[in-house]
């Protein structure tokens, strides 16, 4: 069974996220997106409303299970049984940084491949960074 693992703090989980998710989704049997609980990061939204609103954006998805994880990566690899890390990249600082974890993984788990996805442009500017200064001056 080809099962991947699609972590990340998505703090918030943005657009952008999703359609990485919709993307990779047919090409994987099982696809875990995994919400990571960094306790030196401080983020907006608890891991608890974070796994509740990426749930909600893909309930449609029936391959789709959302987790939470303290930990490495690569340990929850282990746990799931993915044999693949996704990863969303937008710029090349994205892809400078990616490819550092993804050979840290690599040399954790040789068998882990990392599969980097490049954002649509029309989500290219979308960052969790942003999503929460907008949400942050938001009257809602």
């Amino acid at each position: 069974m080809s099962i991947a693992l699609f972590p990340g703090s998505f703090d918030p989980f943005t657009a952008g996220h999703e359609a990485v998710l919709r993307r990779i989704v047919p090409l994987f049997e099982r696809v875990y997106v995994a919400v990571g609980n960094n306790s030196a990061k401080h983020c907006m939204f608890s891991v608890e409303e974070r796994v509740a609103r990426i749930e909600k954006a893909v309930a449609d998805c029936s391959t789709v299970t959302v987790v939470s994880y303290d930990g490495m990566t690569i340990d929850l690899c282990h746990q799931v049984g993915a044999q693949v890390i996704i990863r969303g990249i937008r710029t090349a600082a994205d892809f400078e940084y990616e490819q550092t974890i993804a050979s840290v993984n690599r040399l954790q788990n040789p068998s882990i491949e990392t599969l980097l996805v490049v954002a649509d442009a029309e989500h290219r500017d979308i960052s969790s960074t942003l999503e929460r200064e907008r949400l942050s001056h938001s009257t809602l």
